[in-house]
């Protein structure tokens, strides 16, 4: 009796060994996959706007060939200039939007990401707190009315007009009782009544003024210029670099706002540090370029369904696909029906749409959260 119950433990001993063997294994292995294709998906993106970049810098009355493209690139980076006529076509007339696209596209997808984490509202996004809405109030006084605070007109009032529903915005989150869906509802009343006021204005226009905001509220990188740039550049930068240092945070935010008090994180004031840097990226871009929409919408969505919802890869994820994206808009947008030139943000709503919709279904497990 005694053999029999040692071999049994025997055998039940080999059994557990091999039983958590094979379940590390599998662990193991699924994690690997996982960091391979967080991996593969950011690669992939950075491989196809390099592409991109290429092809948009060949579209132009002088026709320059793709692989001479980088190579005028490479020449001016080592100083090496070899054709003066094609470097100044480049870098003077062409480099600006592409780089526009850039900041746009992964400023706008991260700006997004971080809303939709720190509201936990799938429907968040960059223009949620009222951005997109005030800074078509500042471009539509500015065109309409010719009233321009400071010395940049359409893009001064834009920007200055785009934080104010961000600063009601803020000044709600402190209040105790304010929740992330007591934020989101505040945001939507906050973008019709500007809307409101937008709309009033629009009936006193001309056709000519109508014209001119209906092209930058569509939204254009063809509206980039070197100048332009330069602000962007610094704003969209520190914010995104902001957003990743806060990506831990955002996630304990994501298990709710007791769990994230208990572990040390004062949500409201999360919530606010968070609101503030969007603010400022999505206000600095959408000034410059107009509102281009849905990026900050989708991007992070996608990316999730790919990477997964952990904010430390999400962040960056987001930055590299929502720069694709929108270099690809804007390639298609020119090419399409060219000469006629169809605006940025009306390609990335029929790009993104069915291709949100395609990977919604095609998933079959819940992607939030």
């Amino acid at each position: 009796m005694t053999d029999s119950t040692s071999l049994v433990n025997k055998y039940l001993t080999e059994w557990m060994k091999k039983d958590d063997t094979e379940d590390f294994s599998d662990i193991e292995k699924s994690y690997g996959h996982y960091v391979w294709r967080k991996w593969a998906f950011m690669v992939g993106c950075i491989i196809v706007a390099v592409v991109v970049i290429g092809l948009s810098l060949t579209i132009g009355t002088y026709k320059i060939s793709f692989l001479e493209t980088y190579q005028v690139i490479w020449d001016h980076i080592t100083g090496n200039i070899q054709d003066v006529t094609k470097d100044d076509v480049i870098f003077n007339l062409r480099m600006p939007r592409i780089l526009a696209g850039i900041l746009a596209g992964a400023g706008l997808a991260v700006a997004g990401a971080c809303m939709q984490s720190t509201l936990k509202n799938p429907l968040a996004d960059p223009f949620t707190t009222g951005v997109s809405s005030g800074a078509s109030l500042g471009a539509t006084i500015a065109i309409i009315l010719g009233i321009s605070i400071g010395g940049m007109g359409v893009v001064s009032n834009a920007f200055i007009f785009a934080l104010i529903p961000t600063a009601m915005m803020v000044a709600i989150s402190r209040m105790k009782s304010a929740s992330p869906t007591m934020m989101i509802m505040a945001g939507i009343a906050i973008m019709y009544l500007f809307g409101a006021i937008t709309t009033v204005l629009k009936m006193w226009s001309d056709p000519e003024d109508l014209k001119s905001l209906y092209m930058w509220e569509v939204g254009s990188l063809g509206l980039a210029t070197w100048e332009g740039v330069a602000v962007m550049t610094p704003v969209v930068i520190l914010g995104v670099i902001a957003i990743q240092l806060l990506s831990r945070q955002l996630n304990v935010m994501a298990t709710g706002d007791d769990n994230a008090k208990a572990l040390g994180v004062d949500a409201n004031k999360m919530r606010t540090i968070c609101m503030v840097a969007v603010a400022f990226i999505a206000a600095t871009i959408v000034s410059f370029t107009g509102m281009i929409g849905f990026v900050g919408l989708v991007c992070p969505h996608v990316v999730r369904i790919v990477i997964g919802a952990d904010n430390r890869h999400l962040v960056p994820a987001s930055a590299v696909f929502g720069i694709a994206l929108l270099l690809t808009a804007d390639l298609i947008g020119r090419t399409i029906l060219a000469p006629t030139i169809i605006q940025v943000g009306v390609i990335t709503a029929f790009l993104g749409g069915p291709m949100f919709l395609w990977l919604l279904l095609r998933n079959k497990s819940k992607v939030w959260g």
